[in-house]
């Protein structure tokens, strides 16, 4: 099972980290100051796996940026650092040419990618293709929610701009003034 996920700067920096396992705040800092220090300082012909705090870690570095996961013991290395390169692969599909930029720009986004592959620390989906028909249709729930957002926004304004125009009196409804509400009387015999 993956414990953690890193994405870390060669500054040491955190773009973006996926905790699997119950770390507290403290706990999930010193981690990432550990594994910063370790990773950054490693030569780039050592090997992509190291042994931590019973555990080991997979990292790969792609352009600026190192993709680091955390594994039980018994876990196979070599699938977890390939998918890795899936993570990587699918973003790079998304964005077209993935760079730091658009991690940190859009950090949402990474997050539903990686969302989409994991869950609970495991492989959920391996498709590429599944993968990116699914964050289409994410994308295409966001714009229709930002456009009914804008629309609501827009009847609000019209509704303000309304009243400020009659300076503050009571608007007009089908060109009469509105005084006082009337809402129909019932009997209690006719509900």
């Amino acid at each position: 099972m993956i414990q953690f996920v890193l994405l870390i700067s060669r500054q040491g920096k955190v773009r973006l980290t996926k905790w699997y396992s119950p770390y507290t705040q403290k706990e999930r800092s010193k981690v990432i100051r550990e594994l910063s220090g370790v990773i950054l300082n490693r030569g780039p012909k050592l090997c992509n796996f190291v042994e931590w705090r019973g555990q080991k870690v997979v990292y790969k570095r792609y352009a600026s940026l190192y993709f680091c996961m955390c594994i039980d013991q018994d876990d196979n290395e070599l699938e977890v650092l390939e998918i890795i390169h899936h993570f990587v692969e699918i973003l790079d599909r998304y964005f077209g040419s993935v760079c730091e930029l658009d991690l940190i720009f859009n950090f949402h986004k990474a997050y539903y990618v990686l969302d989409e592959i994991l869950i609970a620390g495991e492989l959920q989906e391996s498709s590429k293709k599944t993968v990116a028909r699914l964050i289409a249709a994410q994308d295409s729930l966001v714009e229709t929610a930002k456009e009914q957002a804008s629309s609501i926004s827009n009847i609000i304004a019209q509704a303000t701009n309304r009243r400020k125009q009659s300076n503050g009196s009571c608007p007009i409804v089908n060109g009469r003034w509105l005084t006082k509400l009337h809402f129909p009387r019932h009997s209690l015999t006719e509900l």
